[in-house]
């Protein structure tokens, strides 16, 4: 457990996510000694799973990083009678911020997975877990090097590969929840990747207002619309 990297976080959402999944994983807790609201559920839930509480002047917790799950773990066979759902695919992806945020929606809304790129990607830092306000040990997740292989994975398990892209020609309301998606969003500033939107099924936009001054959105709240959008209407 040595070579885990230890994480720091001052969301007490964030570190009560922890504390309830794998209380182990949380290497020191620090508190005030009159610690209010959601610090008091902080200290009362570590005491429950036997961590320490030492006193001091800000309150954080120390964590290990969650473990990543094999690809084959996280995406399912498609089995007889199973019920549709949406796994993330994020396609490097660089802003910590906007990953911390997809995981919230993603724990939000209920999908079932994320799927992260090794290379070029924002790693799981303090601040994706403190953004992810609990979402990155709620939604099970895995780091992948060739997300192609991972669509091409998930189309053989029965998953249709949907991408989001602004030039896109179909909206993103002709899509429910008929069968299980990967969604896939593209980086903050390319989009997908050329070989990665080849590979999707198919693709969708979400349009923006008539004559409305901005084109397009945050790579996160993007990833909230559809997902409300795939998610609700199931």
């Amino acid at each position: 457990e040595g070579d885990v990297p230890v994480l720091k976080l001052r969301n007490p959402h964030s570190i009560l996510a922890t504390l309830a999944k794998r209380p182990k994983d949380v290497v020191r807790l620090t508190l005030p000694k009159e610690a209010q609201g959601y610090w008091r559920q902080v200290g009362e839930q570590a005491r429950k799973g036997s961590v320490p509480v030492a006193s001091g002047a800000i309150a954080e917790a120390e964590i290990r990083e969650a473990k990543p799950l094999a690809i084959e773990e996280l995406l399912p066979r498609a089995a007889e009678g199973a019920s549709p759902g949406v796994w993330l695919a994020l396609d490097q992806l660089q802003d910590p911020q906007n990953v911390g945020a997809i995981f919230r929606n993603a724990a939000f809304f209920g999908a079932r997975g994320v799927i992260l790129t090794a290379d070029r990607s924002a790693g799981l830092t303090s601040t994706v877990y403190d953004v992810a306000s609990g979402g990155v040990d709620s939604v099970p997740f895995s780091v992948e090097v060739n997300m192609r292989r991972v669509m091409e994975m998930a189309k053989e398990r029965g998953l249709w590969t949907l991408g989001t892209s602004e030039t896109a020609k179909e909206s993103f309301r002709a899509f429910t929840l008929d069968r299980s998606w990967l969604l896939v969003m593209g980086n903050e500033e390319k989009g997908m990747r050329r070989l990665v939107e080849e590979t999707c099924d198919c693709t969708c936009a979400v349009p923006p207002a008539p004559n409305s001054p901005v084109g397009s959105l945050n790579v996160s709240v993007a990833a909230g619309v559809l997902l409300a959008q795939l998610l609700r209407s199931g």
